[in-house]
């Protein structure tokens, strides 16, 4: 029964297996023996045999392999995959088969895996969101602790060689030692971070910011809290802030490894290599960093030893940059890398060192790996290369790995097809690989970055797209040599994808501009460029079906269509007339005309990423917006002009998600669709049903990015995008006859191909190496420089002059072509240029003749300079870029001018519309004196209800405190009269310094104080917030009656002005009959001038009688006129100085008010300032409040923890006791077991003979050496005497093997019969495996009691550190209380008030408060009392001056007494002695002494001499001692020869023995002489048994002749 659409077949059906797998990350890299390193590659674990370079995959099968470790000593490799709940395998080596699999609480992926360097351990730290460091024991598949610390990233993890109890973790910035501790099965983590030093290299111990070591309290602004409590923090994040300027950056970890003493070696980044104890988690500075005078030196150095080094290369000089270090440790010392690509060896003694430089490899090294016998050392680069340094022979790096880090391109098949492939990297990395087993056969670096690749059917050729828009050729006929033999520049934009037909006999190429290039495909035709196609849609695929029988090639473009969600195809077919009449079908600038080949256009009803084309127009494409995959059929419908959308025949789910893309099998017989997932499906195109899958790539590692089936069908080649990793897949399992029809196809094709590839070859192998040309433009220009080059075309950047072109060998192939136009246009249009040039000329001429004539005449017939401007064109497009500058500009000014407005528009808000008092000044006006008012805001509703409520709630408490006061009032009335008259005396007193008290003058400024708490009774946080309300309100001026009178007797003449003002009837009467005034005032008649007589104007000789007349009283009227506006000046002028004067008087009296007003506003503010200062008092006072209350629960919050973590402690400590006591007992019942086998070892053997039994005894307690894995002596493994004490089964099996030995019938006693030997055998074996088990528990037991140790010291600290917390609650309590108390109170004192003896200012610090009253009345009872006091002092001098004068009488006889009995007591006791007795007796006692002494002196001289005596005589005896022990060791030596030379010929009268086989004989003589020894012990016996029995019997013998009397 046939499988329906996507239905998979049956698994017998067919199968995909891996044949091989090449590639390179840089993420880990480790030996799994001395001859194999492995190191991850996408989905791959890559092993690699660095003596026959072969390669081994092992592949993962959930997807890319994330974390990876390998473990040499037990040949195992470690790795986790990359899905949700990721999943830890642990494969052996070379079986490669699943030991384990380790499932753990991460559920993203796990960033580091780690093996001990013994044991089953192994050590995972997951990612987000968990955080989380595990270790495991991997052989039994346990997760035995685990500890989480949260979003701490860590870049490397190792365990301790020499403990696997000790790990090194190590973040970005930081490095904690992780203690693993364990109490019998139970494990538990315990971190001990490392402080690093900062940057400048200094080590400053660790800052406890919560708990602050000192404490300092001033009275004033508080005790010193910790910056937690100041900032508001509670809770776990009070405990770990730090404020910034207290964060100090350390140093960065970069590479770490371990030393034999348990000590580890830290690079860093920034130069520094440390020493990190991990016992003491101690930092010691190794290497400081160095210098940049040294850092210049070494690198001017290096870089010429590399320049010369280079020179004979011919490479280039690669830059030195800052070293970032990574290490590896050995027996010699430390060899250190980093970026510069120098391998450096350091020989570490203490903390001083020596330096050398061991290699060099201009590369930069980001990890170095010694091999598990530390013979050779591995240099991995980050470009790929893998190095090998022999430290022993001190030689140069070699290189052992030559890989390209980069990611593959593409891959092809080189023709035929079953032998050899390519593929190229994106840096331009060229590989060829032998097609059986993956084996890199040679490199070829292009040294650009490629974009396309593919293999030439009818020739060995490779044909490689870059990203500049040029295609290399190369010759890979020998496949050990690539070459390049041919560029080609097509154009400036990159290649996107070549394309051959299976012919061979075309090269399509594809660019981003939509270009289609159109290449003779032959070496033979130079690979001559044919022509282009342009495409107007954007080009998303393109494929080529070939046509062997027609001789056609059709191609298929699909196309994406913008405007609506569908695809469209165009379809053309390239014949051989294109190579053989090429110019008939390309224009001049090389575009194919329309009628080189027709094409046909399709419109496809979904949007598809990718297409194929078979036979019979059957098209296949994926689909881009579902998961599923179209066939559709092609009707030649497509030829109207509006073709039909065509809809798909059949609907495949791809079973995939992500964009993808098809392939077709060379016969047509196979479809291939890989997507984005990495999963590569086998399609049967007759049915359409899966035929194979396999998941070669990921999805986290980009998907596929290409494959390929090779000719014969046996092979397909599949790439990924990210991952790295070029795969290799055969058939597992097909069918046969499908394997006969793919071979079937690929023979028929060979033989078409045959002739052509071999002819094309003679013409690829004598083609010239193509040479770089270094004065090419577009060979120097680095990628940058084409990054950021416009992408115009070439036509526009063409330029020419006098028929000069420039050189084409920078060219594209596009350029040339369009300067082969011009060039053949110039040359054609020669003379009428010349014509042209000629009339320009003259024309240029005769406009600047006008424009000089222009300059010459007037300036109002002068024209503008735009006018004599020709090009209206040019000076039209030149005006609308002026303008549209201009109106750019214009747009930034009004947009500036806007925000600017805003601005001014929200100042203006702020600062004056939201005043309900604007700001107002008063100047002087003869002095610089200004006042202001005070601009204020309407208060808000909110503030509003706050001061009201804080009102009334004042209101009730004064009505309160009037209550107790009469209440008080009524208890104290029978007070004397005089009491109260001083009392009102001190009140007068007082309210003439209440002011005092209450801290400011508001008081005699209108400011109500009435509201006002007393300073000495705000003791609560509520009375503090309310009196900062209270003193913020609005002060009202103060005004007395006759001024409340005279203020309203103004505004209500102020009042009846306005309503006057407003009634303008009587005003405007008033104006139109007369004038605006009531009477004809002085001035205005002055000002009327009097008219002359009409006959002014004529002579006077004219003038009659009557009109001299008129004239003279004209005259008179004049000059009287003078006369009264003369006078009336003089009046004006006088009213005027009056008038001045008077101003000036009420100017200067303004100016003396404006000066009061200046001195009281500075007054004003002095109160304000005042009142300001209670509120800032207030404020400090409420926020120190505030940080003791966040101080106070923090505390708490700590304490609850700190209490959580001693009852979790105790539990521990707890089942420790309980598991230590069972234990112990565990541990003494095989103590007391041990001992009991011993006790009965002579009952088991009490029938052997006494000899024979201590000889069985003595072998009994004879042990084997230790047996230890034999190491060679001369290894350079620094960790090679560590030993795994931890495996006891190891152990005890080592032990049993060395007792074979000594079970060996050789060691057994003579005359012991066999069975009691094998008896004894199993004893002793019972007898060691017990000690075994003893010792074994003894580690464990003390093991746990120091586990227990630890944790009990954990609880006594855990109990120190909650002592602490208490201790610091009680003290923040008291002080809590104490700022509660000891108020801070404002006084107002006047100036000189107080007077001090000295300018130092005493310390108010434990001052009270007091009223005045109090302190009087102490001081006269304090009077009293000591004037009392001072009589009774008095009266008591006197009658103790008698006592004493008697006391010393009797004192002074007392003491004579005793010296008188003291003299008695000695002259009774005084010894005579013989020296006193001749003193008293020899009359010359002197001349006696010297005598004595001259005897004294002669026997020391004498004892002196016989001591030398002595002494030569030990000398010499020592001497014959030292010659004796001479000829001894010589005799000794002799001996040893003799024993040598016997052992030697017992060994051979061994094994002669052993060849005689006498071991018959040997055991007959050996049973006789057994029986022999029995004999003469049984006898032995006998005689002991008959000697005591004879004893006895004397004994006897004895006794009785005691008892028996003797006979008479």
């Amino acid at each position: 029964m046939a499988a329906g659409p996507g239905r998979e077949l049956p698994a017998e059906e067919a199968a995909l297996e891996v044949s091989w797998v090449q590639g390179f990350s840089n993420k880990s890299f480790g030996f799994i023996n001395n001859q194999t390193v492995c190191y991850p590659c996408g989905n791959y674990i890559l092993f690699l045999d660095i003596k026959t370079k072969k390669t081994t995959a092992l592949q993962c099968q959930t997807g890319p392999v994330g974390a990876f470790a390998a473990n040499a000593s037990s040949e195992v490799v470690a790795f986790s995959d990359r899905k949700l709940n990721p999943i830890i395998y642990i494969h052996h080596f070379p079986e490669l088969n699943k030991l384990t699999e380790l499932k753990g609480s991460a559920q993203l992926d796990y960033t580091l895996l780690a093996f001990s360097f013994t044991g089953p351990y192994l050590a995972s730290y997951s990612s987000i969101p968990e955080f989380v460091l595990s270790v495991w024991n991997w052989q039994e598949n346990i997760l035995l602790c685990s500890e989480s610390q949260p979003g701490i990233t860590a870049t490397s993890l190792s365990f301790n060689p020499m403990n696997w109890q000790q790990l090194c973790f190590v973040g970005e910035s930081s490095v904690a030692i992780w203690h693993i501790e364990r109490i019998k099965d139970e494990h538990h983590l315990k971190q001990n971070p490392v402080e690093l030093p900062d940057e400048q290299g200094s080590i400053s111990p660790p800052e406890d910011l919560f708990f602050p070591v000192s404490r300092s309290d001033d009275p004033y602004h508080g005790p010193d809290l910790p910056v937690s409590a100041i900032a508001g923090l509670v809770g776990d994040e009070a405990e770990t802030f730090v404020p910034r300027n207290s964060i100090k950056t350390s140093v960065h970890p970069t590479a770490h490894c371990w030393t034999a003493t348990s000590e580890i070696y830290m690079g860093c980044k920034e130069g520094y290599i440390l020493t990190i104890d991990a016992d003491k988690h101690r930092v010691s500075i190794l290497q400081p960093k160095p210098s940049p005078e040294y850092m210049q030196k070494i690198s001017d150095v290096v870089s010429y030893v590399r320049r010369q080094v280079q020179k004979k290369k011919g490479g280039k000089l690669s830059d030195l940059q800052k070293p970032v270090f990574s290490m590896a440790f050995c027996n010699e010392g430390l060899y250190a890398a980093g970026r510069d690509g120098i391998l450096l060896f350091y020989h570490i003694k203490d903390l001083q060192y020596e330096m050398k430089v061991c290699a060099d490899i201009s590369q930069s090294i980001f990890s170095l790996i010694f091999s598990p016998d530390y013979a050779s050392l591995l240099l991995v680069t980050d470009q790929g290369p893998v190095y090998s340094y022999k430290p022993a022979h001190s030689g140069e790096a070699v290189k052992l790995l030559d890989t390209c880090s980069s990611c593959f391109l593409a891959a092809d098949f080189l023709t035929p097809g079953n032998k050899y492939c390519v593929s190229v990297t994106i840096s331009g990395e060229v590989q060829v690989w032998f097609l059986e087993d993956g084996t890199c056969l040679s490199k070829l670096n292009l040294d650009i970055e490629a974009t396309a690749m593919a293999c030439c059917p009818s020739s060995n050729s490779v044909a490689v797209g870059t990203k500049r828009g040029q295609i290399y050729f190369l010759d890979v006929t020998e496949a050990e040599t690539p070459r390049v033999v041919h560029r080609i520049f097509l154009s400036n934009f990159p290649v996107l994808s070549l394309h051959y037909d299976q012919s061979g006999q075309f090269l399509i190429a594809r660019t981003t501009e939509g270009h289609v290039f159109i290449l003779d495909a032959r070496p033979s035709k130079l690979f001559q460029v044919l022509g282009y196609i342009v495409l107007a849609d954007e080009v998303l695929d393109l494929s080529v079906v070939s046509d062997l029988k027609n001789d056609l090639v059709e191609v298929m473009v699909l196309l994406n269509v913008a405007e609506v969600q569908r695809a469209r195809l165009e379809i053309f077919c390239l014949s051989s007339a294109i190579t053989t009449d090429n110019d008939k079908c390309v224009n001049d600038q090389g575009m194919f005309n329309a009628s080189a080949f027709k094409k046909k256009q399709y419109e496809l009803d979904y949007p598809l990423s990718s297409v194929v084309k078979l036979e019979d127009n059957i098209v296949y494409g994926y689909c881009t917006c579902a998961p599923f995959i179209c066939k559709y059929h092609l009707s030649e419908e497509n030829m109207l002009e509006d073709p039909p959308v065509f809809s798909s025949e059949k609907r495949i789910p791809s079973n995939q998600f992500g964009s993808g893309f098809l392939c077709v099998s060379p016969n047509s017989q196979w479809l291939a669709a890989a997507a984005k997932d990495g999963v590569l499906f086998i399609y049967n195109i007759s049915t359409m049903d899966i035929l194979a899958r396999k998941h070669c790539h990921s999805y986290q590692g980009g998907g596929i990015r290409s494959m390929i089936f090779s000719l014969d069908g046996n092979f397909i080649l599949v790439n990924d995008e990210n991952d790295g990793a070029l795969v290799c897949l055969k058939w597992k399992k097909i069918k046969k006859t499908e394997v006969e029809e793919a071979a079937f196809y690929w023979q028929s094709l060979l033989d078409i191909l045959n002739k052509s590839t071999s002819n094309e070859n003679v013409v690829l192998k004598s083609m010239a190496e193509w040479q770089f040309d270094p004065g090419s433009t577009s060979e120097s220009l680095p990628e940058e420089k084409f990054k950021e080059a416009p992408l115009k075309s070439f036509s526009g950047d063409v330029t020419e002059e006098d028929g000069n072109v420039t050189n084409t060998n920078d060219m594209t192939w596009i350029g040339q072509k369009i300067q082969k136009v011009i060039r053949e246009e110039t040359q054609r249009f020669a003379n009428q240029k010349q014509e042209l040039q000629m009339g320009i000329k003259k024309l240029r001429q005769t406009i600047q003749q006008m424009m000089h004539e222009n300059e010459q005449v007037p300036d109002i017939e002068k024209l503008e300079h735009q006018e004599f401007n020709l090009d209206m064109e040019e000076q039209e497009r030149l005006q609308a870029e002026a303008d549209k500058e201009v109106a750019k500009v214009r747009k930034e000014i009004e947009m500036e001018n806007l925000s600017n407005c805003y601005l001014q528009d929200f100042i203006k808000y702020e600062c004056w519309d939201v005043m309900c008092v604007k700001q107002r000044a008063i100047k002087c006006f003869h002095m610089d004196c200004e006042v202001k008012n005070y601009p204020l805001e309407k208060r808000s509703k909110e503030e509003l209800e706050t001061l009201e409520k804080v009102l009334r709630l004042k209101d009730t408490e004064t009505a309160d405190l009037k209550v107790q006061k009469e209440d008080l009032e009524t208890e104290f009335e029978t007070v004397s009269s005089e009491e109260e008259g001083k009392k009102e005396a001190k009140a007068v007193a007082d309210d003439g310094e209440s002011f005092c008290l209450i801290g400011s003058l508001s008081s005699q400024y209108g400011g109500d104080t009435s509201i006002l708490y007393d300073q000495c009774d705000l003791h609560t946080k509520e009375q503090r917030v309310n009196q900062i309300v209270l003193l913020k309100i609005k002060a009202e001026k103060y005004l007395t009656q006759e001024e409340k009178e005279k203020a309203e007797m103004l505004a209500k003449l102020e009042m009846e002005k306005r309503l006057a003002a407003t009634d303008d009837d009587r005003l405007r009467a008033l104006d139109d009959m007369m004038g605006g005034v009531l009477e004809v005032r002085k001035e205005d008649i002055l000002k009327m001038n009097i008219p002359p007589p009409p006959f002014i104007s004529k002579p006077e000789d004219l003038w009659t009688e009557e009109e001299k007349k008129i004239f003279g009283e004209y005259e008179k009227k004049v000059k009287e006129l003078n006369e009264e506006k003369e006078e009336y000046k003089k009046t004006l002028e006088n009213e005027w100085k009056k008038l001045e004067a008077s101003i000036q008087e009420t100017t200067q009296n303004f100016d003396e008010t404006v000066c009061k007003l200046s001195e009281r506003k500075v007054k004003s503010e002095m109160v304000i300032y005042q009142e300001e200062l209670k509120i800032v008092n207030l404020t400090c006072a409420l926020l120190l409040d505030e940080e003791l209350d966040t101080r106070e629960a923090g505390l708490h919050n700590c304490l609850i923890k700190k209490k959580k973590e001693k009852v979790k402690k105790a539990k521990t400590i707890l089942t420790a006791k309980n598991k230590v006591d069972v234990y112990t007992g565990t541990y003494k019942n095989a103590v007391t077991e041990e001992k009991n086998l011993e006790r009965r070892f002579k009952k088991q053997f009490a029938d052997t003979p006494d000899d024979a039994l201590e000889e069985l005894y003595r072998l009994y307690t004879h042990r084997p050496k230790s047996p230890r894995t034999e190491t060679p002596l001369d290894t350079a493994n620094p960790y090679g005497n560590c030993s795994d004490s931890e495996d006891y089964k190891d152990a005890l099996t080592l032990l049993m093997k060395a007792m074979d030995e000594l079970d060996s019938p050789e060691h057994m006693p003579e005359g012991l019969e066999q069975s009691i030997w094998k008896k004894f055998c199993l004893a002793r074996r019972n007898k060691m495996e017990s000690e075994e088990l003893v010792k074994r528990k003894a580690l464990t037991l003390a093991e746990m009691q120091a586990f227990f140790q630890r944790r009990m010291d954990e609880n006594e600290k855990m109990k120190s550190q909650i002592e602490n917390i208490f201790q610091e609650l009680t003290w923040l309590q008291e002080k809590k209380m104490k700022l509660q108390q000891n108020l801070i109170v404002q006084f107002v004192l006047k100036q000189g008030q107080v007077e001090l003896e000295n300018t130092e200012i005493p310390d108010y610090s434990d001052a009270i408060l007091i009223k005045k009253s109090v302190v009087e009345e102490l001081n006269c009872s304090i009077s009293t009392q000591g004037e009392k006091k001072i009589a009774a002092i008095i009266e008591f001098k006197d009658f103790s001056r008698g006592i004493r004068r008697l006391e010393w009488e009797h004192k002074k006889m007392r003491m004579q007494i005793e010296d008188l009995k003291e003299k008695a007591r000695d002259i009774v006791i005084l010894p005579i002695s013989k020296d006193c007795q001749l003193f008293l007796t020899v009359e010359n006692y002197g001349s006696h002494i010297a005598q004595h002494l001259a005897g004294m002196e002669e026997t020391l001289r004498f004892m002196d001499e016989l001591h030398k005596k002595n002494v030569k005589n030990h000398q010499k005896k020592i001497w014959e001692l030292k010659k004796c022990i001479r000829l001894k060791e010589e005799a000794n030596y002799e001996l040893s020869l003799q024993l040598k030379e016997m052992l030697v010929s017992v060994s051979e009268r061994r094994h002669i023995f052993e060849a005689a086989d006498t071991r018959d004989i040997s055991e007959k003589i050996a049973k006789q002489r057994y029986q022999e020894i029995l004999k003469q012990k049984n006898l032995r016996d006998l005689i002991k048994e008959e000697k005591e029995e004879f004893a006895s019997l004397q004994s006897e013998l004895e006794i009785l002749r005691k008892r028996t009397p003797p006979h008479i």
